[in-house]
């Protein structure tokens, strides 16, 4: 064999386990949630993949079969065809002393052997494996009709090969299936790495967030609580209701038998009401045409099954009681997006105010959620026993907080400024070391 006939043979030799090695890689690394969306925008080839991905026995038999039997067949013409040639420049008078040495035909083998395997490393394996990383869907969609092709010559081979591997995993137990159950876990580091490299923007990355933790949320963390209930008496003076109307900020209102919470018979909206009374009508709040029924639901609810329970009733307000059959409070389609949206929503009152770098107000009732984004604690200890700020101080100091309790933990200092009776109104939290 001539020297530009191992050349030429050593180049095609390249080209197919380049080809080959490639394949391999861009078909393990493509992502199964990319190969979908194509598949899904018409990528018949797309569905090739995804199904190769899930049997890769046979494609992996074919890929070691093939990068195995071009090297032994590129290392036959390196020894047979360039050696002669580099033992021919060896013996030069210069480089006499080699023979001595080591021998001008281990030599030739040994820089033969050097100069094919560099090659192959670098353009056989190295280059196209690293663009097969950097592409691994359009690389994977192009080349796995080949390698279906290359299956099928091949499938005697294949056959023997998979089939003594299957065996073997087989009597060792272990599970050869590939497995892409996506968990929260991960599309949480996904959004992370987004944000990160700045395709999803802060605002965006927010939002996700905030819908991921509607599930872990329960409905007592964002409603309006039990002593902000304003409500009437079935049985209320005309004149009061206006006034009450007028001054609250609420739309809707409870309406309870004997002044009682826990004999509610439904609510009426202010909207509905105010506009009889300016047509000079009198009402009762007991008048069918106005007295809608209340939706009650239990306090163990996450957000995300309030929604929809809003979306299936096609409710948007509802009473929560307690397992002891209590009105623990109210919760509006409003308190739920408005955990979605999260700062991006401006709101009157801020239940945390930055006060200094250091430093916030904090409201008692703030849900103990919002603080740990805040402040970027990763966590508070036995966070599922309270869901406010209050619950965490009280569960911390083993007592009825009073003003000027305070405790220590994750570099923060909580101490309480303000209580009413047994209620604790506002704390200041105060970060005591550097990070």
């Amino acid at each position: 064999m001539t020297l530009i006939t191992a050349v030429i043979s050593i180049f095609i030799l390249i080209a197919i386990s380049a080809v080959v090695s490639s394949s391999e890689l861009a078909l393990a690394s493509a992502r199964k949630i990319k190969l979908q969306i194509l598949a899904k925008e018409g990528e018949v080839r797309a569905l090739d993949v995804l199904a190769m991905q899930d049997n890769p026995g046979s494609f992996i038999t074919v890929v070691q079969v093939l990068l195995n039997a071009v090297a032994i067949l590129a290392g036959v013409i390196g020894e047979s065809a360039v050696s002669p040639y580099l033992e021919a420049i060896l013996q030069h008078e210069a480089l006499s002393f080699l023979q001595s040495v080591i021998g001008y035909e281990t030599l030739a083998s040994v820089i033969s052997f050097i100069l094919v395997t560099s090659v192959f490393v670098l353009f056989a394996d190295l280059m196209p494996k690293r663009f097969a990383m950097s592409y691994a869907e359009p690389i994977a969609i192009r080349l796995v009709r080949p390698m279906m092709m290359l299956i099928f010559v091949f499938k005697p081979i294949i056959w023997v090969f998979d089939g003594a591997a299957d065996l073997l995993f087989k009597l060792l137990g272990v599970s050869t299936v590939r497995r892409d159950d996506l968990t929260s876990e991960d599309i949480y580091a996904v959004m992370d790495a987004g944000a990160e490299a700045g395709v999803l923007k802060h605002q965006e990355h927010h939002l996700i967030a905030n819908i991921f933790e509607m599930q872990e949320r329960t409905v007592t963390s964002v409603m309006t609580t039990r002593e902000y209930i304003v409500y009437f008496d079935s049985n209320e003076n005309h004149d009061v209701i206006v006034e009450t109307m007028i001054r609250e900020p609420h739309h809707k209102f409870l309406v309870c038998l004997e002044d009682d919470l826990e004999q509610t018979i439904g609510y009426v909206e202010s909207r509905a009401f105010l506009a009889m009374v300016l047509q000079k009508e009198k009402v009762r709040l007991t008048d069918p045409t106005i007295l809608r029924t209340a939706l009650f639901i239990p306090d163990t609810l996450s957000l995300f099954d309030v929604l929809e329970t809003f979306k299936s009733t096609g409710s948007d307000f509802a009473i929560i009681v307690n397992e002891y059959s209590l009105v623990v409070g109210v919760i509006t389609l409003k308190d739920v997006m408005s955990i979605v949206m999260g700062e991006l929503v401006t709101v009157d009152e801020q239940p945390i105010v930055q006060r200094t770098e250091n430093s916030w107000l904090v409201d008692g009732m703030t849900p103990i959620e919002d603080v740990i984004r805040t402040l970027g604690i990763i966590n508070l200890p036995n966070s599922e026993n309270y869901e406010t700020i209050s619950g965490f101080m009280m569960y911390s100091l083993r007592k009825i907080p009073k003003k000027t309790d305070f405790i220590e933990h994750a570099g923060f200092k909580f101490e309480i400024l303000d209580t009413e009776n047994l209620k604790v109104n506002q704390l200041l939290v105060t970060k005591t070391t550097e990070e």
